[in-house]
């Protein structure tokens, strides 16, 4: 397996917290929940703490909806 650290890292990160918001925002019979639930374990797992998530879950926001709050 690929050893990802760096930027290559941060971007898995920041994609992780991006597809985790918008399958959130799209609730329903197609929603893909157990993935959801998924990469929010991967997510926590790749992430050391919740001030980095937070980082994250704000970045997913701005990228995801335009908005930083």
């Amino acid at each position: 397996m690929a050893e990802i650290t760096g930027r290559e890292l941060h971007l898995v990160k920041k994609a992780l917290a991006i597809a985790v918001l918008a399958i959130e925002q799209k609730p329903g019979p197609f929603q893909s929940y157990s993935d959801m639930q998924d990469m929010k374990d991967l997510l926590d797992l790749l992430v050391p703490g919740d001030t980095e998530l937070a980082f994250y879950a704000r970045s997913a926001r701005i990228a995801v909806t335009g908005d930083p709050d």
